[in-house]
């Protein structure tokens, strides 16, 4: 006969009860989210298709960082979803600026530097993305104080921000853009060798480098496209 009186067996009952509907919940809220997200970067990508995959390439170089640095799970959580999103205010921009197949003019360029600011924006009213709204507002700020928005310096920019920025430059040089075609890899390495101190941290640059050159896949399970664990690294 059960120890557990009729009272304590409903009461365990409704717990279990209320528990799977909790995880049903969770898994129904976690598909939901990573839905949207995938649809954010859908979304900016089917308005610019010179930068289609730009920011999944983006989120995989800016693991391999995050991976060589041990940064935790919920850090490595972050610094994706900031990647993935580190371009969302384009969506405000122009079109004719976006996709300009020359030089910006210096109003153009002026306008084109409010997106990181822009991203915040949209981001900083959902609260499950608090902590990305850093990553995607600083992500062009330079070791020597001449980025944007705000003109940080250094270890004043959030270490996520560094890696991110290192990850955006190095996809932007490998990829085919409106008014230059895409540098070799090589090429691309030795910019970021030669700009670190002043553009890019020079702790992280040879730290990417070198997981770029030995990783064909990245160990980090995606919290935003999952069933790709150890999938092949962006080239």
């Amino acid at each position: 006969m059960s120890v557990y009186s009729l009272k304590e067996r409903e009461l365990l009952g409704a717990f279990l009860f209320l528990l799977k509907g909790y995880r049903v919940l969770e898994t129904q809220f976690h598909t939901l989210f990573r839905e949207a997200i995938r649809s954010i970067v859908s979304a900016l990508e089917a308005k610019d298709l010179f930068t289609h995959g730009h920011s999944l390439r983006v989120s995989e170089y800016a693991l391999l960082i995050g991976e060589a640095l041990k940064l935790s799970q919920e850090e490595l959580l972050t610094l994706e979803l900031g990647a993935l999103l580190h371009d969302i205010g384009k969506i405000g921009i122009p079109e004719h600026i976006l996709l300009k197949p020359g030089h910006l003019t210096k109003e153009e360029f002026e306008i084109m530097k409010k997106h990181p600011v822009q991203s915040a924006e949209i981001l900083s009213h959902m609260e499950l993305l608090k902590e990305v709204v850093p990553i995607v507002k600083y992500h062009q700020e330079r070791m020597d104080g001449l980025g944007y928005p705000e003109g940080l310096k250094g270890e004043q920019i959030p270490l996520l921000c560094r890696i991110v920025y290192i990850a955006d430059a190095f996809d932007a040089m490998t990829s085919d853009r409106p008014y230059r075609k895409a540098l070799s890899i090589q090429h691309a390495y030795d910019e970021l060798v030669r700009c670190s101190g002043e553009q890019f941290d020079p702790k992280l640059v040879p730290l990417f480098i070198q997981a770029h050159q030995s990783k064909k896949s990245l160990q980090h399970e995606s919290h935003i496209f999952p069933g790709k664990q150890k999938r092949k690294a962006a080239a």
